[in-house]
């Protein structure tokens, strides 16, 4: 009797989620006052697949007639809304959260398409999250006296609110959940390459009976969020997405009486310790840079990897990047999906070209990329030095830079050696480690042997060129009250 080997490696069929769950129309208006509307000026702009470069469809664009338009239906409905009790806010927040999860398959599919990320991660990571945040702050709704700012604090007015493109619908939620929890009305710009997603949410706002203009979604580009950021009646700001932009916007609302809160770029450094266990900080090493493509703002793009152990990690995690599966983010068993845009796939591919020039040694898995669409293979650097581009700016995409330390101390002067501050990884078994090594990185989140976990009760946000303020938790409610 012979015994057959079992192949090394499981060869998975195709296990494609259905398009059809999703409905998108082949044109979308803007949303102010309750209502969709033309742009002003007619203009509209085309929404693609990053992983087909399909035609999703076509969006009005917005433009400062249509800000003003949208600021001001915001402002006639900020009266009512804020004079609403904290408990009958909450139901309409309530039933917002319900909506969001009678329809997550539907929404995790449309993400999916518009973005690029694997169906995987909108499913089991963004539709849940997004869900849990207005859940959370509606159980804020009725409880403001008790947050610990003050008897009776009361919300600004309308908050002009500009997302980015890596996570559209969660960065949304994040934003809208605790404005309108706080008694605040809002113009919500999304990113122009991920609209959809912030369209299906008006409708959900209709769905849910949400009073006409306390929600306004006004897709557009660079234009028409700096429209809103500028405008005269807009009383807070919320950015997230390059520092760039980010300090554009704060030199704009110098010298108002806007409030502002912006989560910027990040650097992450992922430190791994000799003494950490090694296959489960591979897989926080690859979660925490190869999750979303790496557009993810508190990516771990630095790897620190105590010197003895270098040799070991980087076997291992060159092992484990071989069995990621990039290809259809519409197949559940998809690892890595498609970068956003053309765009983004330039630049990622320019910075990485830098590195090369510069000495670092480039690896890559085995991967057939797809013929069309936008696609980068999972990369990691070795030979990385603090003077590496790779190592100092943020390349957005799934690439990870890899560095050594012998001494606690230099693993956190070489993470703290950069200009951004929002997030870290720790990797070790000594608690006592932990709580020295966080208590010196100058970063707004710090994980300990995990990487990437987010809960709606946990305030988030960065130091220096990261950003000030905090989303998320207790603390995401001060940035839309009047304390």
């Amino acid at each position: 009797m012979t015994v057959e080997k079992m192949p090394s490696v499981f060869a998975y069929a195709p296990a494609p989620e259905s398009r059809s769950v999703v409905d998108i129309a082949p044109s979308y208006g803007l949303f102010i006052d309750g209502e969709f509307a033309d742009a002003a000026d007619g203009k509209v702009f085309k929404t693609v697949s990053p992983s087909s470069e399909e035609v999703l469809s076509e969006i009005a664009q917005a433009g400062a007639e249509d800000v003003d338009r949208a600021v001001k239906a915001a402002r006639r409905a900020f009266e009512k809304w804020s004079a609403l009790p904290g408990s009958e806010r909450a139901k309409y927040l309530f039933r917002i959260a319900r909506i969001i999860q009678e329809r997550s398959r539907e929404l995790a599919v449309l993400e999916t398409l518009d973005n690029g990320k694997p169906i995987k991660e909108t499913r089991d990571a963004d539709l849940p999250l997004v869900a849990a945040h207005f859940f959370y702050y509606a159980g804020w709704a009725d409880k403001l006296d008790h947050a610990g700012f003050g008897a009776n604090p009361k919300p600004l007015g309308v908050a002009g609110q500009v997302i980015p493109w890596n996570f559209p619908l969660l960065m949304l939620a994040w934003k809208i959940a605790p404005a309108l929890a706080t008694g605040n009305t809002v113009v919500l710009k999304p990113a122009e390459t991920t609209p959809l997603s912030a369209l299906f949410f008006a409708d959900i706002c209709r769905q849910a009976g949400l009073p006409k203009g306390v929600v306004n979604i006004i897709p557009g580009y660079g234009d028409a969020g700096a429209a809103l950021v500028a405008h005269p009646d807009v009383n807070k700001v919320a950015f997230t997405g390059s520092t760039a932009v980010g300090k554009e916007i704060a030199r704009t609302v110098a010298g108002t009486r806007k409030k502002l809160t912006l989560e910027l770029g990040g650097k992450g450094a992922n430190i791994v310790f000799d003494d950490a266990p090694i296959d489960q900080a591979v897989e926080g090493i690859v979660n925490g840079i190869f999750f979303n493509q790496g557009q993810v703002c508190c990516a771990g793009s630095r790897l620190l990897v105590q010197e003895s152990i270098q040799d070991e990690l980087l076997e291992s995690l060159k092992r484990r990047l071989s069995t990621l599966r990039l290809g259809d983010p519409l197949d559940k068993n998809t690892d890595i999906g498609a970068i956003n845009s053309e765009e983004q796939l330039a630049r990622i591919t320019s910075l990485v070209e830098q590195g090369e020039a510069e000495g670092a040694e480039r690896w890559s898995p085995a991967c057939e990329l797809p013929a069309a669409g936008y696609w980068f293979a999972p990369t990691l650097f070795t030979n990385v030095t603090q003077a590496h581009r790779i190592a100092r700016d943020e390349i957005f995409g799934p690439v990870l830079s890899v560095l050594t330390f012998r001494t606690p101390d230099e693993a956190v002067a070489k993470a703290n050696n950069t200009p951004y501050g929002l997030s870290a990884g720790i990797w070790t078994e000594k608690g006592s480690r932990i709580l020295a090594v966080a208590n010196k990185l100058r970063a707004g989140v710090v994980w300990s042997n995990t990487f990437n976990k987010f809960d709606p009760t946990s305030p988030f946000g960065g130091y220096k060129e990261s950003g000030f303020g905090r989303e998320g938790g207790r603390h995401g409610l001060e940035a839309y009250l009047d304390v």
